[in-house]
């Protein structure tokens, strides 16, 4: 045993004389100096200490990269601390939102605020009002005016100011009016180009973003393939881009069809029907298509179109079929019997006089707000999928919520007076808390 550990002894002291050899040969041979590695990226990087350029340089670039990095942790700091003034988005809230005007700051002209005033049909009335266009800024086509003036859609400031807006107002998704490009309507100029800075905004604001299809020129069932293909392959991928998960799973966008009646159903189910060989059904492009209910004879027409749901966008109660608010429990039943979504479309109240001078039958007075609110709670008692908000700022037919101030001009406006200019954004707020707990109880 005794012979034993002493050889044990012996051969631990050689081997610890050989580690220690072997440590003094490496730091002999190691290179003084820092890392040859930077650890935020794990790359090589040049020996720094006899380049005087490079040690200037790299200085510069990370003084530079440090005030980059606390300027945007500043901003999200700041985003963050505003987003948190405003209550929670709900997605089951939409609103329709119009992005075609302009002025000459970003657009080299007035576009909208201009709109002409509209003859009547009937030349012989026509002869009784005023025709001709609107002169902005002080005379714009509105029965209200903005608190933000005859503003550009294009401008980031408006949209920024939009979107704060609509988070106030508790909104979680806008329905752009859409156009496809090289398209427009009658008064205005393309709009699709300003969608991308659209939703780089709404996402900042975690707004959701809807197409709202207009009746373009020429629409039929295989450019509205090509169209809707056009949004998804553009748009698709983008964080607002709104998509919903339906009853089977499938995460889908959706999209609202405005006047959809203009083509007829069979139109309509070569795009919308799984049986159909053109349908857009089952592939990459396939969504959410909503119809504009008018009349009781469409509902019908919707069923076998291959549509997945109704929305009835007048502000103007009893206006047409679907705007009538007493009927929305029944639109309702038709629309669970025959597995539809069913998204009313509520306003403020309705007045075009500036664009259509003849129109007076067809004005609902905001009542200080009343208006809404009745209208408001005729949609919620229906248990609506959604309920949809006829507009933020459709101007010239006075349905926005958007803020308007009282103005002082030849042109006498209407205003939200007594109440403050974001009186219609708070009732919003309130009504989608009561919405959102509604829907929550719906479910239990």
């Amino acid at each position: 045993m005794a012979r034993f550990r002493f050889k044990t002894c012996i051969g631990s002291v050689a081997l610890v004389s050989f580690l220690l050899i072997i440590t003094l040969i490496l730091k002999a041979l190691t290179p003084e100096g820092p890392s040859l590695y930077n650890p935020r990226d794990i790359r090589v990087i040049p020996d720094q200490r006899n380049d005087p350029q490079i040690q200037r340089d790299g200085k510069k670039s990370s003084e530079e990269t440090r005030m980059n990095d606390a300027a945007e942790s500043n901003r999200n700091a700041e985003l963050e601390a505003t987003l948190r003034k405003f209550p929670p988005p709900n997605y089951y809230l939409h609103a329709f939102y119009y992005v075609w005007y302009g002025n000459p700051k970003f657009d080299g002209k007035y576009i909208h605020w201009d709109h002409p005033q509209l003859p009547h049909w009937d030349a012989k009335v026509a002869q009784g009002y005023p025709q001709g266009r609107h002169s902005p800024p002080d005379d714009i086509g509105s029965n209200f005016y903005p608190s933000l003036g005859p503003y550009s859609s294009r401008d980031p400031s408006v949209l920024e100011a939009h979107m704060q807006q609509l988070r106030t107002a508790a909104i979680g998704v806008i329905a752009v009016s859409w156009y496809p490009p090289s398209t427009n309507d009658d008064n205005g100029e393309p709009i699709d180009s300003i969608v991308p800075l659209l939703l780089e905004v709404a996402h900042k604001y975690h707004i959701k973003v809807v197409f709202h299809i207009e009746p373009y020129r020429g629409r039929d069932e295989v450019n509205m393939f090509t169209n809707v293909k056009y949004v998804i392959e553009k748009y698709g991928e983008h964080p607002a881009f709104f998509k919903y998960r339906t009853n089977t799973g499938k995460l889908l966008p959706l999209f609202y069809v405005y006047d959809s009646y203009l083509m007829n159903s069979e139109q309509w189910a070569k795009l919308l029907k799984h049986t159909e060989s053109s349908s857009i059904r089952d592939t990459p492009y396939d969504a959410i298509f909503i119809a504009l209910l008018v009349d009781e004879k469409h509902k019908m027409d919707i069923l076998t179109a291959g549509f997945d749901g109704v929305y009835t966008y007048f502000a103007t109660n009893g206006f047409s079929y679907g705007s009538t608010q007493r009927i929305w429990g029944s639109v309702k039943a038709f629309c669970e019997d025959n597995n539809l979504i069913f998204i009313p479309s509520v306003g403020p109240g309705y007045i075009d006089t500036s664009v259509r001078p003849w129109n007076f039958q067809n004005t609902r007075n905001r009542i200080n707000g009343k208006y809404y609110e009745t209208s408001l709670s005729a949609a919620l008692e229906t248990r609506p999928d959604f309920i949809s908000i006829t507009s933020f700022n459709e101007w010239h037919e006075g349905t926005q919520i958007e803020a308007a101030i009282p103005k002082t001009s030849q042109t006498v406006y209407l205003d939200y007076l007594p109440n403050k200019p974001t009186i219609y954004l708070e009732i919003t707020r309130k009504w989608a808390a009561i919405f959102g707990g509604e829907r929550q109880r719906w479910q239990e």
